[in-house]
């Protein structure tokens, strides 16, 4: 059967770019400030954030609007928590590589950073501002993506621009094995360059829910590979309580 792209909703990607505006606010915003920073009708914005409101996705004090707990009360339910990989295991791999080293998780078609240890302003910046890489450019987005279902997988590559085609086609080559073995060593994919990476997926109940990332200038990691793949393999393979690094 064959896999058909996944539509967007105009008003669901409204509703979405709302919450997240708004969760990126410290004070609130007013609706004014919502509908301005958007670029939607007053009126349009006007009628989402009330129903948001009314069903707890955002609260409002002295006109301005935060989060709800609606969102966190749904994950409760759901029975998730937040992606579990300590502190102390990236640190632990920094320590070992040196590298900088971050936790990743995809975000409706992005990659953002949870976590980052290693002194790089630049990673600090990006994982603080929680900032959207893409998926197509960086190796963790890779481990993601080839574990993605069909559908998903088809719908963002669909959406590249043209000028990415070529990683499309590099990443299709590439695909089967990162899905099997849930690793993706120097892809020399980073935008601007000057960067390449190692990742591992992070797996919880059998999805594969982020990646754990090391990254440095491209001769080094394409010069230590291999023993950067089997560090990661072994500290995920110690957090997870397996016997071996190489099991599975």
């Amino acid at each position: 059967m064959t896999e058909t792209v996944r539509p967007r909703h105009r008003m669901v990607d409204r509703v979405a770019a709302i919450l997240e505006l708004v969760a990126r606010s410290n004070e609130g915003l007013t609706l004014t400030d919502i509908a301005h920073t958007l670029n939607y009708p007053l009126s349009t914005t006007q009628g989402l954030v009330n129903g948001l409101t009314v069903t707890g996705y955002l609260d409002e004090s002295n006109k301005r609007y935060t989060l709800g707990m609606a969102p966190f009360l749904l994950n409760v339910m759901a029975g998730r928590r937040m992606v579990h990989v300590p502190t102390a295991e990236l640190e632990a791999i920094h320590n070992e590589t040196g590298l900088i080293t971050v936790l990743a998780l995809p975000v409706g078609g992005k990659l953002f950073y949870l976590k980052t240890v290693g002194e790089s302003m630049r990673y600090q910046y990006l994982t603080e501002n929680f900032l959207p890489r893409s998926l197509l450019r960086t190796s963790a987005g890779w481990v993601l993506m080839s574990r993605f279902e069909k559908r998903e997988l088809w719908s963002y590559l669909n959406s590249a621009r043209p000028e990415d085609q070529v990683y499309v086609d590099d990443f299709l080559r590439q695909a089967g094995e990162i899905a099997e073995t849930g690793v993706c060593a120097a892809p020399g994919i980073a935008e601007g360059g000057g960067v390449d990476g190692v990742s591992i997926a992070v797996e919880e109940d059998g999805a594969t829910v982020a990646a754990v990332c090391v990254f440095g200038r491209p001769e080094k990691i394409a010069e230590n590979k291999d023993e950067l793949v089997e560090i990661l393999k072994r500290h995920r393979g110690a957090h997870n309580g397996e016997e071996s690094p190489n099991q599975g």
